[in-house]
């Protein structure tokens, strides 16, 4: 029983190593509260079959003054394979808002929607929460490692 259970895990390992992706975006960011934000950034991802780790960094104004934004964003993809078409995803993570004076923390949950997710490239568009009603939109580029 067991040596059969060794040459499944084996059996699949190849093909999920051939879904490793990396990826780069860019795009704005804007969240809409008490004190707005309006920015534009650049990601990097990291892709394993389904699931995505995301860093993203900001730079925008803060109901008139500079700020920045990091988010990490950990995610799951519904539909990783799509070369044509859109793809569904839910994501969450934290942000951390920063200007010269005030640095603040929010947790972030956020669904997207993207255009062909198992393809070289595709833009995205977001909406959720985290620091006020979230919503973003861009594009990313990929890179798949065999």
């Amino acid at each position: 029983m067991f040596g059969k259970g060794l040459v499944a895990l084996l059996v699949l390992a190849a093909p999920l190593s051939a879904q490793r992706v990396a990826e780069w975006q860019i795009g704005a960011l804007a969240t809409l509260s008490d004190a707005s934000l309006i920015a534009g950034g650049v990601g990097y991802a990291r892709r394993a079959g389904r699931a995505r780790l995301a860093v993203n960094v900001s730079a925008g104004s803060l109901d008139g003054v500079f700020a920045g934004r990091g988010e990490v964003l950990a995610g799951f993809l519904l539909t990783p394979a799509r070369r044509r078409g859109a793809g569904i995803y839910a994501a969450g993570g934290v942000a951390v808002i920063t200007t010269r004076t005030t640095t603040a923390e929010r947790l972030v949950a956020t669904l997207g929607v993207e255009g062909t997710p198992g393809g070289r490239s595709g833009w995205y568009v977001e909406a959720g929460v985290g620091g006020g009603v979230r919503v973003a939109a861009g594009f990313r580029w990929r890179q798949f490692s065999r």
